[in-house]
């Protein structure tokens, strides 16, 4: 029989109290979940009672947390699930490198900061790099990031204009026959972009620098036969170009640019047939001097608590349909044709 003990630990007051455990304690039921310990709290003592090993965790979590709180860092129930799964990985000293990076500031003062430290590795690569690929679930910041350092950089003035493009999949890339002028047809398929920029600058401050041309938002057919020097440029939704498109957008890059593309290999819209340029490319480049290659999993979605349980299940069911198509049970379970 497994020996249960107990430990305390003293909160550092009141702000700590609500940092950890939030308003009526809900975060209470989150860190027992997660840790698999039962936590009592009395004033400003709290007992921890569960096996020795989850017991630890449990106390480095609160302590380290405890220490973010007292440097004013932003506690939310993202950061305590994180906290909870580094411990059982021995990295929960890695959150002090998420605290202190603060990657850009919005137009209304917030600071933002990674929140994983797959985020944390994916804002290091672009930094180093001229040449991105961030792969993985929706969720994970893979644009919001990128955006963030894209107008970090206009500011820092080690780049003139900010140059956003997607594939219209939706429209085939063909947008004649839409009504309006080329950016009524293609606002639709941009407004991911123009949402991120808009938190980061502020719409007027993003009407006016692209009616200069300091920031420009087109779809993916209209890059072909340019050169984008002293540029930041973002592809998203890569995943829905075509081995033909996404190389000729790699070979638009000027000197002085640097290039993030990001995507979803599970949410593929292109016509049954067409393999992903996405896909295709990160087989080809990964390797290759200044071109990194950053894939985010559903440890990194920081949406709604209930968004990463979704991923987790939808990975989870793809394996299992990979390993019974792997070993034949899938061919034994369809229906045999006379």
């Amino acid at each position: 029989m497994t020996e249960t003990v107990q430990e305390y630990l003293t909160l550092n007051g009141m702000d700590a109290y609500l940092a950890l455990f939030g308003a009526n304690e809900r975060n209470v039921s989150l860190l027992e979940g997660e840790l698999g310990v039962k936590l009592s709290l009395r004033g400003s003592e709290i007992k921890i009672e569960g096996e020795a090993e989850n017991v630890g965790w449990a106390r480095q979590v609160l302590e380290k947390l405890m220490e973010l709180e007292a440097r004013h860092t932003p506690i939310d129930r993202t950061t305590l699930r994180y906290a909870c799964a580094l411990v059982k990985e021995d990295g929960l000293d890695r959150l002090d490198e998420l605290a202190a990076q603060v990657v850009a500031i919005t137009h209304r003062g917030r600071l933002v900061r990674c929140k994983t430290l797959g985020q944390y590795d994916y804002v290091k690569a672009i930094r180093e790099h001229e040449l991105t690929f961030a792969v993985g679930p929706a969720g994970t910041g893979k644009t919001y990031l990128a955006m963030a350092l894209a107008v970090a950089a206009l500011r820092n003035k080690e780049v003139e204009r900010i140059v956003l493009t997607r594939p219209a999949v939706e429209a085939g890339e063909k947008l004649g026959f839409l009504p309006g002028d080329l950016n009524q047809k293609v606002d639709p398929y941009l407004r991911p972009l123009y949402d991120a920029m808009f938190d980061m600058l502020g719409a007027e401050t993003c009407q006016r620098m692209q009616e200069r041309g300091v920031i420009e938002v087109a779809p993916l057919a209209y890059m072909r036969g340019r050169t984008l020097s002293d540029a930041f440029i973002i592809l998203d939704e890569a995943q829905n170009t075509t081995t033909e498109q996404m190389k000729m957008f790699l070979t638009r890059m000027g000197f002085r640019s640097r290039i993030v593309v990001t995507g979803d290999p599970s949410q593929i819209d292109l016509p049954r047939g067409k393999r992903s340029g996405l896909i295709e490319a990160v087989e080809v480049l990964e390797g290759v001097e200044d071109i990194s290659v950053q894939r985010l999993t559903h440890h990194d979605v920081v949406r709604h608590e209930l968004v990463q349980a979704i991923v987790r299940a939808y990975d989870e069911h793809a394996a299992r349909a990979k390993e019974e198509w792997s070993d034949g049970r899938y061919a034994q379970e369809r229906p045999q044709m006379d």
